[in-house]
């Protein structure tokens, strides 16, 4: 019979011995040796179902085919636009992937999108040699407008998220805001500034907090002080919120278009 040797959220280190057995399998960030499951890096222990992981406290983000991610336009080339996706690396956009619509040979280009623009984008791929490549052909992937970015910790963009989007619909339920989480640790939310200011806030809780059991309600009790009425009306989960899947969630609008 297998067993867990640490509590669940527990802070492990590198080469800790985690789980011993067969019944418990090695997932992100943990390796197994003889019987037993071995940390692979610094971080938060989760176990789902028998997939043991460990949810990274710091480091960079890593670009990964099929992330969703929010990109800022860097510079307009010939044959498409280079962004800044929040890591070493920068990012292509190709006028094949921008749009459906034929794109004539010399046309400018920043009637699609110009500098300094804010893009949704999916990452197609990603190279041996770090060259990340994007597409912003699909549901909700698409030019941002108005609003105000905010970075956090990448590692901690699943705890914002929550479960099914839990976590980010308590904040859009309380504060009428549209938030858009990208992957790589980039935040979009849309809505009054007061409303703005508090959804950061809230962020910035849970991201300073993540490592912490019971943070769902203490963030429930926090916006309720916070807004005062606490709009108390269920969300139902857009497509791409859960918890770990390599996307980040959709706001209102980019629902009703799909």
């Amino acid at each position: 019979m297998g067993k867990l040797l640490v509590k669940e959220r527990a802070v492990v280190v590198p080469g800790e011995q985690i789980a011993e057995g067969m019944d418990y399998l090695p997932a992100q960030g943990a390796y197994r040796k003889d019987d037993m499951i071995l940390a692979g890096r610094l971080g938060l222990l989760t176990v789902d179902g028998r997939a043991v992981k460990i949810i990274s406290l710091s480091g960079r983000y890593a670009p990964r085919r099929n992330d969703v991610i929010i990109g800022k336009v860097i510079d307009v080339m010939m044959s498409g636009w280079r962004m800044e996706i929040n890591c070493a690396y920068s990012a292509m956009l190709s006028m094949k992937d921008a749009t459906s619509d034929f794109i004539a040979r010399g046309a400018d280009l920043t009637q699609f999108f110009n500098l300094g623009d804010v893009v949704v984008a999916k990452i197609v791929n990603v190279t041996s040699q770090k060259l990340v490549d994007l597409s912003t052909k699909g549901p909700g992937l698409r030019k941002l407008y108005g609003g105000r970015l905010i970075y956090v910790n990448c590692n901690k963009v699943p705890r914002i998220i929550g479960k099914q989007g839990s976590m980010v619909s308590l904040i859009k339920n309380a504060t009428g805001c549209k938030i858009i989480v990208g992957q790589n640790g980039v935040i979009w939310i849309s809505g009054e500034p007061a409303q703005e200011v508090i959804a950061i806030e809230t962020i910035k809780k849970i991201e300073e907090e993540s490592h912490v059991s019971g943070l769902t309600d203490r963030i429930t009790e926090f916006l309720e002080k916070t807004c005062g009425k606490f709009p108390r009306q269920e969300q139902q989960p857009f497509e791409g919120e859960q918890q770990m899947d390599g996307q980040g969630p959709m706001d209102e609008e980019q629902q009703q278009n799909e």
